[in-house]
């Protein structure tokens, strides 16, 4: 269970910052909708950061903390210097993190680990408001 949270943590900082840097290279006509927007979503992954570390800590396990341990765990890819003009790009991690998290949920259940299914559930309806929001905007 630990060495999944830990890669869902390692991909959580890592999308934060892809996050961050999609904000700030944001241009277009579209720059004055997606450039807040881009906030709130690295601002709403921060905690869930914290979140994933204190868990693996309660699970008795021992979270990675190195951005070299971050970037060896990590199924998310680093962002790039690109300049973005839609949130079209961002589909495939929420997707991908959304399959990660009831992935873990479901090890949980089989475990009977009701903590960490508990704040997957919460993880889960994130992602998934997240996605359905992103396919929104893409109409």
């Amino acid at each position: 269970m630990n060495n999944k949270l830990n890669v869902l943590l390692s991909d959580l900082v890592v999308f934060y910052h892809k996050l961050q840097n999609k904000h700030w290279y944001v241009s277009g006509q579209s720059f004055f909708q997606i450039h807040p927007e881009l906030e709130n979503l690295y601002d709403a992954v921060l905690p869930q950061i914290d979140t994933v570390g204190e868990l693996i800590l309660m699970n008795g396990g021992k979270p990675v903390s190195t951005l070299k341990e971050f970037l060896a765990n990590a199924k998310i890819e680093e962002g790039t210097d690109a300049f973005v003009t839609s949130v079209k790009t961002l589909l495939p991690d929420y997707q991908y993190l959304l399959k990660s998290v009831t992935e873990i949920k479901e090890a949980a259940d089989a475990e009977n680990n009701y903590l960490v299914s508990a704040k997957m559930d919460e993880f889960i309806a994130s992602y998934a408001k997240t996605i359905w929001m992103l396919n929104q905007a893409l109409l």
